[in-house]
């Protein structure tokens, strides 16, 4: 019988069945939907600042170190609570303790010598209670009052860290933004001179402007790529910035909804109602006077080691021994109890109680220097603020009208050249003074933003707004 047909037809199948199967998957394999790129963060300002102030790092480790402090402040107050312990201890008696006793001490007879006698059993236990409670002891309340004062300071600490941190925001918010303008201005100057290239080209064919003239216009708007290749590459870093800053993934795109518009924030009318404003809420300076309050227990604690410490004690105990063979039911555990009181009085310790109390003392002196060296840097610090500020705000009121002058002169210096009566360096030399009045404007608003931001931190009105649960 002849195979070979029915051979040929099975193979025959098999291709097909490979082949329906290969266009099966690449079929699925076309459908299926490629991964979808992530949604871009549509964020305004007060977005940018709540957010961050969830995920930066740097507000996350400060609110961890207010935790910290909240634990010390736990852990002094042990010195006044009382102290509860238990014990059990098992021995297993390997060699037998003996008693020498006079064998003649009750015949009279002394000298028979004396006899060992084993009086210890092969198995012991011991389970004690103890109970401790300090009744006075001056140096723990001292200690509390320091790691309450620890805290507010880690509070403060974390206000002075938020206040950075919402500053940074807002600057890096504020660098993506006059990037993003920058870069606007020079697309939009690129288009001015592609018009005024197209319009060139009209009057060099009617015979109006020479060949030079259609030269230049090129060269002019070529000589704006790279600016504007270096407007885009600032604007990229400048949200690289931003986004770190806020503590989120670089992956996501950001679309920024808030504009680089002139704001005018509520500043003090003088530098003295500002310095006055800034020792009252800044946190840096609250938590400097905390830290002198906290040298005044220091030295309250080093003082205290010198005198009388009062506690009292407690103990329960049972015991049992027994030896091998002994049933459990079999043992007796008797309970003993003991309490009493314990005074401690330091009579000399090799001077090492007034060594500490100078100690305390010096670094109570260093905290209130360094505390007046803050004001004085307040007070440099708020004047300058207040100052930026001042001179940004006049520089926008100059460069508001700067702008409508210069922007009605090249609207002019544009008509002249399409009539044939201008020149071609009178529409370059007015092009560069609009470019300069809009980008002084923007700068102007720019630092306005800033040195208003700068302000508000040096004057201590940044508090958190939105914390994370502890």
């Amino acid at each position: 019988m002849n195979c070979y047909p029915y051979i040929h037809n099975l193979r025959r199948i098999i291709a097909l069945l490979v082949l329906f199967f290969a266009c099966s998957i690449s079929a699925h394999a076309a459908d299926a939907p490629e991964p979808s790129a992530k949604q871009p963060l549509v964020i305004s300002l007060d977005d940018a600042v709540r957010i961050g102030e969830q995920h930066n790092r740097e507000l996350e480790i400060a609110r961890l170190d207010k935790r910290m402090a909240g634990q010390k402040v736990r852990e002094s107050w042990a010195e006044v609570l009382p102290h509860l312990s238990s014990s059990l201890t098992y021995t297993r008696t390997l060699k037998p303790s003996v008693m020498f006793l006079p064998v003649g001490a009750l015949t009279g007879n002394p000298s028979l010598g004396t006899q060992a006698i084993e009086i210890s059993s092969d198995n012991s236990s011991i389970a004690s209670l103890n109970l401790s409670q300090n009744i006075f002891k001056l140096s723990a309340f001292a200690g509390i009052k320091a790691a309450g004062l620890v805290r507010q300071i880690s509070d403060q600490s974390f206000r002075q860290t938020n206040a950075g941190v919402v500053t940074s925001i807002r600057r890096a918010y504020y660098d993506v933004l006059i990037a993003t303008e920058k870069r606007k201005l020079v697309e939009q100057s690129i288009s001015r001179w592609e018009a005024a290239r197209k319009d060139t080209n009209a009057l060099f064919r009617q015979g109006v402007a020479a060949d030079i003239d259609t030269l230049k216009a090129w060269l002019s708007v070529e000589n704006l790529r790279p600016d504007l290749i270096r407007a885009q590459n600032n604007e990229a870093i400048t949200a690289t910035n931003l986004k770190r800053v806020m503590g989120i993934d670089q992956e996501t795109p950001l679309t920024l909804t808030s504009s680089l518009a002139f704001h005018e924030i509520a500043v003090p009318h003088s530098v003295a109602a500002a310095y006055s404003e800034a020792l009252d809420k800044r946190p840096d300076v609250r938590s400097l006077s905390l830290q002198a309050e906290a040298e005044n227990a220091k030295v309250m604690a080093a003082r205290s080691e010198g005198l009388p410490v009062l506690s009292a004690f407690g103990q329960l105990e049972a015991q049992t021994q027994f030896n091998d063979g002994t049933s459990l039911d079999a043992t007796r555990w008797p309970v003993s109890s003991t309490a009493g009181l314990q005074l401690s009085v330091p009579i000399f310790s090799g001077f090492a109680t007034s060594a500490r109390i100078q100690q305390a003392k010096i670094e109570r002196l260093q905290t209130r220097t360094r505390y007046e060296d803050l004001k004085s840097q307040v007070r440099a610090d708020v004047e300058v603020r207040l100052s930026n500020v001042i001179e940004a705000r006049k520089r926008i009121d100059v460069q508001s009208k700067t702008i409508a002058v210069a922007e009605r002169s090249y609207r002019i210096t544009l008509l002249r050249l399409r009539e044939g009566i201008g020149s071609r360096l009178e529409l370059t030399d007015a092009e560069l003074q609009l470019d300069t009045a809009k980008t002084n404007y923007l700068q102007a608003v720019y630092d306005y933003l800033v040195a208003s931001a700068e302000l508000e931190k040096s004057l201590g009105r940044i508090d958190p707004a939105v914390e994370a649960k502890m």
